[in-house]
C-alpha cells in the first residue's frame, strides 16, 4: 500500500501511525499540541522514535464531544499539515469526517484520510478522497450499540463502507478498515472488537488498530488515561500477531518495540 512517499509491506508488517491532536480537549491529550510550535515539536519526537505516519486531528471525537464548524477545524489542521510536509520527510493522516476539512487538508498536504464514520456521514467525502487519488482508512462507527450478531455485523457494516468507496472510484490499494474501538459500542463489544479483529481480514483490506488510552483499557485496569500505556502495548502486540498493518498510538517508542519482539517471536520459524 503507498500512503505518500512512502510503500508499506501490508501483509507482513505492522506500522505505526503516531496520534497529533490539535485540540484542547481530546481525552488524552487535549490542550498540549493545540500550538502550532508545540505542535511540531511533538511531530518531531514521534518522527525521531519512528513512527510511519502522524495522523493530525483537530476535532475530539471523545465521549461528548463539541462538534466544531468546517472553517475552526480547517485553520487548527492545516497549518500544522502544512508544517510537517514541509520539516519532515513522514506521510500524514488527517482525521475528520467532513469533506470540506478533507479537501482543505488534502490541499495542504495530507496524504491519507483517517475517516472515523466509514464515509457515512459526509456524502462528499468519498468524492473528495477519489477525485485526489488519496488513501483512507474507513473506521466502523454507529450512534447505537445495538448489533444482532457483533462480529458478523461490524463486517457486513463495514463492508458497506467500502461499497461507497469503491462506488466513488476508491481504489483497492487507497483503503485500510478499522474496527472503531471505542465508537458505537460497549465494553464487552471493545473487548470483542480487539479480539476478534482478525476476522476483517476477510474484507480484503489492510487493518488498522486503534486503542491507545482508551476506555476499554482503563475500565479493565481500573486506570485513569495517564496509567493506560501498558494495556495499549499489550493490544499493540494481539495485533502483530493478527497481522494487523497499522496500529494508531500516543507513545511511540514503546510501540515500536513491542511491535519489533512481536514480529520475531511470531516469524521466527
Amino acid at each position: 500500500m503507498i500512503i505518500g512517499n512512502r510503500t508499506f509491506d501490508v501483509k507482513n508488517r505492522t506500522y505505526i501511525m503516531g496520534i497529533l491532536n490539535v485540540t484542547p480537549d481530546s481525552f488524552s491529550d487535549g490542550g498540549i499540541h493545540n500550538q502550532l510550535e508545540d505542535a511540531l515539536f511533538h511531530a518531531k519526537k514521534m518522527v525521531d522514535e519512528g513512527c510511519d505516519i502522524i495522523d493530525v486531528g483537530g476535532e475530539s471525537t471523545r465521549p461528548g464531544y463539541t462538534l466544531l464548524s468546517d472553517e475552526e477545524e480547517i485553520s487548527r489542521v492545516v497549518p500544522v499539515i502544512e508544517r510537517i510536509k514541509r520539516e519532515f520527510d513522514v506521510p500524514v493522516s488527517l482525521d475528520t469526517y467532513k469533506s470540506k476539512v478533507a479537501k482543505a487538508g488534502i490541499a495542504a498536504g495530507a496524504d491519507l484520510i483517517n475517516d472515523i464514520w466509514g464515509l457515512k456521514y459526509d456524502a462528499d467525502m468519498a468524492r473528495v478522497i477519489s477525485d485526489a487519488k488519496v488513501a483512507c482508512c474507513l473506521m466502523h462507527n454507529k450512534k447505537e450499540p445495538v448489533y444482532d450478531n457483533f462480529v458478523a455485523d461490524v463486517q457486513s457494516e463495514l463492508a458497506a463502507c467500502v461499497a461507497l468507496a469503491k462506488e466513488a472510484g476508491i481504489a483497492d490499494d487507497k483503503i485500510m478498515l478499522d474496527p472503531g474501538v471505542g465508537f458505537g459500542k460497549t465494553y464487552e463489544h471493545n473487548l470483542k472488537a480487539i479480539w476478534q479483529m482478525g476476522s476483517l481480514h476477510a474484507l480484503g483490506y489492510p487493518l488498522l488498530l486503534g486503542t491507545s488510552r482508551k476506555s476499554v483499557i482503563g475500565l479493565t485496569l481500573d486506570l485513569p488515561v495517564s496509567q493506560r500505556e501498558e494495556g495499549t502495548l499489550v493490544t499493540t502486540v494481539l495485533a502483530v500477531m493478527e497481522h494487523v498493518a497499522f496500529v494508531r498510538v500516543h507513545d511511540v517508542l514503546k510501540n515500536k518495540r513491542a511491535i519489533k519482539m512481536a514480529e520475531a517471536l511470531r516469524d521466527c520459524e
